[in-house]
Formats: C-alpha cells, sequence, structure tokens
C-alpha cells in the first residue's frame, strides 16, 4: 500500500512507514542515504522532496528507488510543512538528505516508538572520527538546546538533529509555521509544550562524502535560531515573555524617577519636567506589557487546549505494535 493512502484501510492493514527526506543540491549523497532506507526499512516508502534543486538530486533520487515531489518554496521549513501535508503514514522517518546519519538505527527508533508509545524518538549524533561535527556546530547546539532547555523544559541534548522518528500524530498535530533551519526547534518546542512522551537515542553520524557541501551557516543560522526562541517563548510563554519587558520596563522608569524624587520630596517641584513624563510614559507601558501577557497567557493556554484535544483524536503509536511485528523490520 502506498505510504500516501495510508489511514483509509482496515485495522489489519500492514504498517506504513514513510522515510521522508528534504534535500537541497544534494545530487552527491541522496542515492545512497535512499538506498540505505530502505534497505534498513524493508517495504518503507521513501520520499524525497526536491527543494528547488539546481543539480540532478530529483532525477538521482528518483533512479535509487524514491518517490520525488518538487516543493519550489526554499527552505527546509517549508519543505517539511509540505511533507506532513502531503504523506499519508503510520510512522514517519525524517532524515537529511546529506548520508551523515545512520541509516541503521532507523529500525530501533521505529521500535522504540513503538514499544513505548512514543510521539518522538530523537537521534542525538556521536561524531566519530573526522569533523562531521564541527566545534562550532557542536558548541552552538549545546547553548541553543540549552536556552531551550532552560525556557521549555530540558528532554534533549541535541535539539537540531536532523534525524528523528516521528508518530502520526505528531505529524498531523504539528502546524509547522517557520521556513528555514528553525525548524528542528520548532520541532522540539511543539514536543515539550503538549508534553508529549519523547526519547532521545544516540545515534552514529559522520563526515559528508567528498563533493557534498554543508548549506548550514553556523553565525547566520544561529542567529535565526535564537530569533526563532524568542518568538516560541513570546507565543508559548507569553506571561513570562512579558513579564520580563514589564521587569526591564519598569526598573528603567525608576532608574529615570529617582533622582528627581529628593527634590519633588523637599520643594514640591520637578526641576527636569520631561525626564518625569519619560518615567510616567514607560511605567504606563510596563503594565501595558504586564496586562499583554495576563491576557495573551490565557489564550495560548486555550490554543494549548485544543491542539491537545485534537492530538488525542489520533492513535498512539503503542497500537501499532501488532502490524509492526506482523510487518517485520
Amino acid at each position: 500500500m502506498d505510504a500516501d493512502r495510508a489511514g483509509s484501510g482496515s485495522s489489519t492493514r500492514p504498517l506504513d512507514v514513510a522515510g521522508l527526506v528534504p534535500c537541497f543540491n544534494e545530487e552527491a549523497t541522496v542515492a545512497k542515504v535512499v538506498e540505505d532506507f530502505r534497505t534498513a526499512l524493508p517495504g518503507a516508502v521513501v520520499w524525497v522532496y526536491d527543494n528547488a534543486s539546481t543539480d540532478r538530486t530529483a532525477q538521482v533520487a528518483e533512479e535509487a528507488g524514491a518517490r520525488v515531489r518538487r516543493e519550489p518554496l526554499l527552505g527546509k521549513g517549508n519543505v517539511v510543512r509540505r511533507m506532513f501535508a502531503d504523506i499519508e503514514a503510520d510512522i514517519y522517518v525524517l532524515v537529511d538528505g546529506d548520508d551523515t546519519y545512520d541509516a541503521g538505527a532507523a529500525p530501533e527508533m521505529v521500535r522504540r516508538s513503538i514499544d513505548g508509545s512514543l510521539d518522538m524518538v530523537a537521534g542525538a549524533r556521536t561524531p566519530g572520527n573526522g569533523s562531521a561535527y564541527r566545534p562550532g556546530h557542536r558548541f552552538g547546539n549545546r547553548v541553543l538546546s540549552g536556552i531551550v532547555g532552560a525556557l521549555f523544559g530540558s528532554r534533549f541534548t541535541d535539539m537540531l538533529t536532523g534525524y528523528r522518528v516521528l508518530s502520526r500524530r505528531f505529524v498531523k498535530s504539528f502546524p509547522v509555521l517557520t521556513s528555514g533551519f528553525e525548524i528542528e526547534t520548532e520541532l522540539t518546542v511543539h514536543a515539550l509544550e503538549l508534553s508529549m512522551p519523547v526519547e532521545e537515542v544516540p545515534i552514529g553520524f559522520k563526515d559528508r562524502p567528498e563533493g557534498s557541501d554543508s548549506k548550514l551557516r553556523t553565525v547566520r543560522d544561529g542567529l535565526r535560531i535564537l530569533t526563532m526562541i524568542l518568538v516560541l517563548l513570546k507565543e508559548e510563554r507569553p506571561l513570562g515573555f512579558f513579564t520580563s519587558v514589564f521587569a526591564i520596563l519598569a526598573l528603567t522608569s525608576v532608574a529615570l524617577a529617582a533622582p528627581l524624587l529628593p527634590t519633588y520630596l523637599e520643594t514640591g517641584l520637578v526641576p527636569r519636567f520631561p525626564t518625569a513624563i519619560l518615567a510616567s510614559a514607560t511605567m504606563l507601558l510596563a503594565f501595558l506589557s504586564l496586562a499583554a501577557g495576563l491576557v495573551l497567557d490565557t489564550v495560548t493556554r486555550g490554543r494549548r487546549e485544543l491542539k491537545r484535544m485534537f492530538y488525542l483524536t489520533i492513535p498512539a503509536p503503542s497500537e501499532l505494535s501488532r502490524r509492526w511485528s506482523e510487518r517485520g523490520p
């Protein structure tokens, strides 16, 4: 049965596993990725979405046995959004097309998802010899993962991994909002905010093959991810975000007003009237920010409840256990 027709059959239909491989100019690596995952997950459908590549990525992937579709909007987030909307399956294996991840780990990750009824099994990279996991990327990942852990909950050590096994109820309850490499952050925060059952497992990580270039730019993409974290903080934790803004504005107002207070208490006069106006306006903005946080926190709670209720309408991964056993690894 095709992966994009899964979900309409009877309860005895075979388990559908879809491999999702977003690609941009991966002519040198995509065939190996497709072949390795077809070997590791026999019977799974491997989908390659070509993100407006200027090389032969789509042709090479099709020749290797993948089903190929094209997404013209540039950016990994745009590709993942299209994949999640298009493909119907029971279990999704999302992996980058750069041939740096170990396909042999996929069956065990799928097994963990099903046996543990986990909505996400993330592959935490353990680099071997070579420069696959460059120090700059490793340091940035550690910092960004730490920030997300402090703000939303510490359950992942490698937030930016491109190798994940996802349940159907995760994929179909996930409103992809970002367009680029920030998608990994959004995937992580979605799981944390809905308190989904998740697990992180160590996986091998290797150098890109010769002739294959990384699309990731450490500083540029790191800043974009940091901005995404702040946006998600505002969207998912508005009370905390706007309370912080309130505190900054209130302290600024007090600092502006403090020099004026002794003179006012002694003489009843305000010697620097513009400063007094600025201090008052800043304090007013502080309380407006606090009020906005209180209102948006109520709205966010209701939105989170709706997402949770929809998420619960989709069967849990544990219900797939018998069909996985019948299907075989």
